[in-house]
């Protein structure tokens, strides 16, 4: 496992900063890409790179997120599906059919 950073940076009188070299580095900003912020209910505040898609869904989003930062810290976590779990979800759904470039009728709006 990666040894965790830590860099600070300093606020202006403006309230404006430098996100630090090593930050740019591993989040992959370039000028002009946007920052997204996630800020926790214990006062702890997640930096992230923003997506073309962030804010889409506001309840999809923040969730897609919280599964890819649980998958990156705690990738043991993660559970084969066995064969048997694998029959019963194709039993399901194995004859729906799904066009996701259909528009949605007036009920599913």
């Amino acid at each position: 496992m990666p040894a965790t950073q830590q860099v600070e940076s300093t606020l202006t009188d403006r309230y404006q900063t430098t996100v630090p070299e090593t930050v740019r580095r591993a989040l992959r900003l370039g000028k002009r890409d946007k920052i997204h912020y996630t800020i926790r209910s214990d006062g702890e505040v997640v930096l992230t790179r923003a997506t073309a898609g962030d804010g889409d869904d506001p309840a999809l989003t923040p969730f897609l997120g919280f599964l890819a930062r649980d998958l990156a810290e705690h990738p043991e976590r993660l559970q084969a599906v066995d064969a048997g779990f694998a029959r019963r979800i194709q039993a399901l759904v194995g004859r729906v059919e799904v066009d996701l470039d259909a528009p949605l009728s007036a009920d599913d709006e």
